[in-house]
């Protein structure tokens, strides 16, 4: 049976409690424009007449951040006089639709930055151009864990080796009376231990603990945590317990091992018995604004960009942040991800895109407006081993103080890092949207973790082989 073009979402939008556990197959759509369709794009020029090759560069932003990102690929078409690359901005919103009906017209963009979830999907139906060789006889290849691979083959790498980690606010712990967070995963929290500082960071209006008698539950005014339940996020409590998503070769779904179902269900029990945590819908992107920025919070999980795209900001308006190690449950573990640049496969000029892509991923060619505000973790091993270059990377006014960011940022990650699922599993996109679908409820209470995930375990197994 032919697979129905994709039509990746962004940002999941299921509701609490819209639980589909059945099989929804649908009758497919046109497959995919055949790989050896070439590129209509506007204004794509032959450079057999000495004309500049003309790419288009896409990617998720308003006017402002193609703006910048255009100063950026300007340095690159003034270094040379063979390409010319402009910039294609697409709402965030509808960042994938607009790829799909660009796809299905054979119209597509050169190249583009992608979700990660959406990655192999591509790459099964030719819809990628074969980048296996882009990184031959280059001294600056990236990290191999930044390589999504379909059969064998990298078909992307990410444009930065970003992990996940915990925030927290210096002045909370400080009023408190509590040590920090370390550092170093050597010195990392238990889970219990998590939960433990977690309940002497929760104030309710009355400034009594959870620990304390008459503690006023339905009136808390500073939560200890919040573990961010972003469905993609989540993966990396289900490896802390000592099982996952899938089984190691991405090929079997394993989320209903009790261990996973056990890591799901310690994290909803953060709000629904601990009383540490606010309750979260796991439907946004925004977890970090809505606890540490805001001040509800003591410590939240999610990526490293964060420190870039929020965090730099927040600090200059007062915020006293620091990063530590995540807690574990049985085993000490982060996961690394990273947008993808692809090659699309209608492109008239796979060389010159793979050369554009090349360059635009060099640190030193994006490092003011991306490495050194934080928004990005260097792809480059180098910048992971070299004492030189960690201290350029770090020691910059975006960062917590040098120790606290290395041990965080360089040693965890390069030791605890594992890749997540979407860099080597197919159908991630469906799959996550239908497990975001399934555990709205037991957020909430009303359904157990084990009793959702048994309920919808085929229909999982089912979005994970490709057939909702």
């Amino acid at each position: 049976m032919k697979k129905k073009l994709l039509t990746l979402l962004m940002v999941i939008t299921l509701p609490f409690g819209v639980v589909a556990c059945g099989s929804s197959k649908t009758e497919p759509a046109e497959s995919a424009t055949p790989a050896t369709q070439k590129s209509a794009t506007a204004e794509t020029k032959d450079s057999t007449a000495g004309e500049k090759v003309h790419l288009t560069y896409a990617l998720w932003g308003g006017e402002d951040e193609a703006k910048n990102t255009q100063k950026t690929i300007d340095k690159f078409n003034a270094s040379q006089d063979r390409i010319e690359v402009e910039c294609m901005p697409i709402p965030w919103e509808t960042y994938m639709e607009k790829l799909n009906t660009m796809a299905a017209a054979g119209q597509l963009p050169d190249c583009a930055i992608m979700s990660e979830a959406g990655v192999i999907q591509w790459a099964e139906q030719g819809m990628l151009y074969d980048i296996s060789k882009m990184y031959d006889g280059s001294e600056a290849r990236p990290l191999d864990s930044l390589a999504f691979t379909y059969q064998g083959k990298p078909v992307a790498y990410s444009t930065a080796f970003e992990s996940l980690l915990l925030y927290y606010n210096k002045d909370m712990f400080d009023k408190a009376g509590i040590p920090y967070p370390s550092a170093n995963a050597d010195e990392a929290w238990t889970w219990d231990e998590f939960v433990e500082v977690a309940k002497k960071l929760t104030l309710d209006k009355n400034g009594k603990t959870p620990n304390d008698p008459g503690f006023d539950k339905d009136n808390i005014v500073q939560y200890g945590c919040m573990i961010e339940n972003l469905t993609w996020q989540l993966e990396v409590w289900c490896l802390s317990n000592g099982s996952g998503f899938y089984s190691e070769d991405g090929s079997k779904v394993i989320i209903n091992d009790p261990a996973a179902i056990e890591a799901l269900q310690k994290i909803a029990d953060l709000y629904l018995v601990e009383h540490v945590a606010p309750l979260s819908s796991g439907l946004t992107d925004d977890g970090v604004q809505r606890s540490l920025i805001a001040g509800t919070c003591a410590m939240t999980t999610n990526g490293a960009w964060n420190i870039g795209t929020c965090l730099a900001a927040a600090r200059e308006e007062g915020l006293n942040y620091g990063v530590g190690v995540l807690p574990y449950m049985k085993e000490k573990v982060t996961i690394n991800t990273g947008g993808p640049n692809v090659v699309f496969s209608q492109t008239k000029h796979p060389e010159e895109a793979m050369e554009f892509l090349k360059w635009y991923a060099l640190e030193e060619n994006n490092w003011d407006a991306l490495i050194a505000t934080g928004i990005w973790m260097p792809t480059l091993d180098s910048y992971y081993k070299d004492e030189t270059l960690t201290r350029k990377w770090l020691e910059n006014p975006a960062y917590p103080e040098y120790e606290e960011a290395k041990g965080v940022l360089v040693d965890y990650a390069m030791e605890y890092a594992k890749p997540a699922s979407w860099y080597y599993v197919n159908n991630t996109t469906d799959f996550n949207s239908l497990l975001s679908s399934v555990l709205g409820d037991v957020w909430t209470g009303k359904i157990t973790a084990e009793k959702a995930i048994n309920d919808c375990f085929v229909a999982l197994e089912e979005a994970h082989a490709g057939n909702n």
